[in-house]
């Protein structure tokens, strides 16, 4: 299993602080998630029921003819690699490691795609996230469809992960979806705030969603998540206010980092992300950054190694790529404090760490 963040029972057994003394900044989640109401009865005692309208709400929420509902994203990225033959599949990296993790284990071979550089014209899969976790990059329409272009033309897929594209839905592929070889996966567990629920939607043509809804077998996704889900997409008051808010908070997180001597390397509204080099540059290293905020009760997301390395070691099928001109660096994300009191004690810690 891979590391991820929001692991706050490990943290506070790790530094002896109790749960609810903690500020967690590690998942990039809205803190100030979608108001769940209360849950009728009837959502628990009955089976999930595909015609109960949470289609029609999802299609007019992303502006896409095809929809499925999955367990979250995380459903849908272990599966796909499961529909093709083994191939050659670029991932982005640094990227979200469970994408990587999920096609060497379905057999197929691996080819990092480095954050400034054009994937190779011989791939059957290009796999990005879009803005991308944890760096934040993004690309133009034009050359994701491009790039789709290229792929679909030999039969290969252009799969986007679009888990923090929310905040910033004029720049989705949402609404090409529909084309053959064309991938989106969404979640309503970043921008709404919903991860516990367990909900995403796979975008695509109708055709390969009926072979990713045969392999993912019947009730994919429970009632009371669907029941929730169904409001909240619907909710376009809620969102239209939170997009501001969260675009916001996004900057003044990047100026508090800034401020403090850490500005970051890139990030999207819900987080920021920067490399440390520690000593090199007079800061504490990413590590020690990491412990010392934990000390005081705030939890970031540490990476280690290089977040751009996360392929699974011993993959038979992993071709390894080039050398990077310079050393990796760790790595810090920060997501977002959910009040005042959570900014004030951030800046706080902050002073002190950094001083």
């Amino acid at each position: 299993m891979l590391e991820h963040g929001g692991k706050l029972r490990e943290a506070s057994s790790q530094y002896g602080i109790p749960l609810a003394d903690w500020l967690d900044l590690s998942t990039g989640i809205n803190p100030n998630g979608w108001p769940v109401p209360a849950i009728p009865a009837a959502t628990w005692a009955r089976l999930p029921e595909d015609d109960d309208g949470l289609s029609e709400a999802a299609r007019a929420y992303y502006g896409a003819r095809h929809t499925l509902a999955v367990a979250g994203s995380q459903a849908a990225i272990q599966a796909l690699p499961r529909l093709r033959p083994p191939c050659r599949v670029g991932v982005v990296a640094p990227g979200y490691a469970e994408h990587a993790h999920a096609w060497a284990k379905a057999g197929h071979t691996l080819i990092p795609i480095g954050r400034d550089a054009p994937p190779p014209n011989d791939l059957d899969v290009l796999v990005l996230i879009h803005p991308n976790n944890p760096t934040g990059q993004t690309y133009t329409q034009e050359t994701l469809l491009a790039w789709h272009t290229q792929l679909a033309a030999r039969g290969g897929w252009l799969v986007i992960d679009e888990a923090f594209m929310d905040c910033t839905p004029e720049f989705s592929l949402a609404a090409h979806a529909h084309l053959p070889g064309l991938i989106v996966l969404r979640s309503l567990g970043k921008f709404f705030g919903l991860a516990g629920a367990r909900v995403g939607f796979v975008l695509a043509e109708a055709a390969l969603l009926e072979r990713l809804r045969d392999l993912l077998g019947p009730w994919a996704l429970n009632g009371p998540a669907r029941h929730i889900a169904s409001l909240a997409l619907r909710d376009a008051a809620w969102q239209a206010a939170a997009r501001p808010k969260l675009i916001a908070a996004g900057r003044r997180l990047a100026d508090l980092l800034t401020h403090h001597g850490l500005p970051p390397g890139g990030g999207c509204a819900l987080f920021q992300w920067l490399e440390v080099d520690g000593p090199a540059t007079g800061t504490p290293r990413a590590g020690e950054i990491h412990a010392a905020l934990a000390r005081r009760g705030i939890l970031t997301r540490l990476f280690e190694a290089h977040p751009g390395a996360p392929y699974p070691q011993g993959a038979r099928r992993f071709r390894k790529a080039a050398e990077p001109p310079t050393a990796p660096l760790p790595s810090l994300r920060f997501g977002l404090p959910g009040g005042e009191a959570g900014w004030n004690r951030l800046g706080a810690a902050m002073r002190e760490v950094m001083a």
